[in-house]
C-alpha cells in the first residue's frame, strides 16, 4: 500500500509511552500509530449506528 508522510506534534509523555510499546511488542511505531489511527476512525464511523 502506497504511503504518505505525515508530520504532528504530541505530548512528550504520549510519545515515550508509545515508543516503549512498540519496543515492548517488538513492532515498528509506525505500525501502532496506524492501528490507533484505524482504531479511531472505526469509533466515529457515521455509518455504524451505534456511534449516530
Amino acid at each position: 500500500m502506497a504511503r504518505k508522510n505525515l508530520s504532528t506534534r504530541i505530548e512528550n509523555d504520549l510519545q515515550k509511552e508509545v515508543k516503549k510499546l512498540a519496543i515492548d511488542l517488538e513492532k515498528p511505531l509506525n505500525d501502532l500509530l496506524e492501528e490507533a489511527i484505524s482504531d479511531l476512525l472505526k469509533k466515529y464511523d457515521k455509518s455504524n449506528p451505534k456511534n449516530k
